[in-house]
């Protein structure tokens, strides 16, 4: 079928018909193995959606127009969009900026690129403290103790290298609850079965028949976007599962074959000298 018979057939069946020739095709395939599953769903009462929420993480961090080799990224921006995956709605968001200690001064680049201002970080708190509140935010929603939840990112760079490195600057033991994410990137490559040259945000949403939204590297924005692709995705049919880790330092690939669990109750974060030896 050609992009033509391929949006027909959505609309006949009142699909979306937005997104690229290989995203229709898999909604409509998507489409049609749900429909044999149902009755059988049905029957036992199961259901394909574990987590109650995702949270989606987009950090936006100190840099330069050429980062050297050895360039310390601390996070200035600490945003979080909650969605409801029963509804499949964005529900909730958080925004906090964050005061930089190793390079307090941001670059000119940094400035142009994030539209964070000096004054923005100035008067922020440490991250030791937006990471408090951080916790509290999602301990008020019941994250991991009365709901299943899960985090979610563009890419690996969020937990495997930003927040790993802003927890060694401020000495801060690593989070368990951050310890596994769904890098969407790798989810929506595997779904629509495309290079990873097309799973850019920008790219993304494009090939979705969708339009960024807000102004881009602002974290708050750039979460609101991923959570579009992810509801995107949901909706397509996509069964979002934790594909990353941090091990050792270094993100990894978790396997298919691992079983689904959710990430563990935010506790308040510790210092490392807080530490029981």
């Amino acid at each position: 079928m050609n992009k033509d018979e391929l949006r027909a057939k959505c609309a006949e069946l009142k699909l979306d018909t937005r997104g690229v020739k290989d995203v229709l095709r898999k909604r409509l395939k998507s489409y049609y193995k749900k429909q044999k599953l149902m009755h059988s769903a049905a029957a036992n009462g199961s259901t394909d959606t574990y987590f109650d929420y995702i949270c989606v993480v987009d950090f936006e961090a100190t840099c330069e127009e050429n980062n050297p080799p050895d360039y310390l990224h601390e996070i200035i921006e600490f945003p979080m969009v909650l969605i409801d995956m029963h509804t499949l709605e964005i529900v909730d968001s958080f925004q906090q900026y964050v005061k930089p200690v190793v390079n307090p001064q941001l670059s000119e680049f940094c400035v142009k690129l994030t539209g964070i201002t000096q004054k923005m970080v100035d008067e922020a708190e440490t991250f030791h403290q937006v990471l408090k509140r951080a916790v509290s935010w999602l301990q008020e929603k019941e994250l991991g103790t009365k709901y299943k939840y899960t985090f979610l990112t563009d890419g690996s760079w969020d937990m495997g290298k930003f927040l790993h490195t802003q927890c060694k600057l401020s000495c801060i033991r690593y989070p368990q609850f951050a310890r596994k994410w769904i890098n969407i990137r790798k989810s929506y490559g595997n779904f629509y079965k495309v290079p990873r040259t097309q799973t850019k945000l920008i790219c993304m949403l494009e090939n979705l028949g969708m339009q960024y939204d807000g102004r881009p590297h602002c974290g708050l924005d750039d979460s609101r976007n991923i959570a579009r692709i992810a509801i995107y995705m949901l909706k397509d049919g996509c069964q979002l599962r934790v594909n990353e880790c941090l091990h050792s330092g270094e993100p990894r690939s978790v396997p298919i074959s691992a079983p689904i669990e959710g990430a563990p109750a935010p506790q308040t974060p510790q210092k490392e000298t807080e530490r029981i030896i």
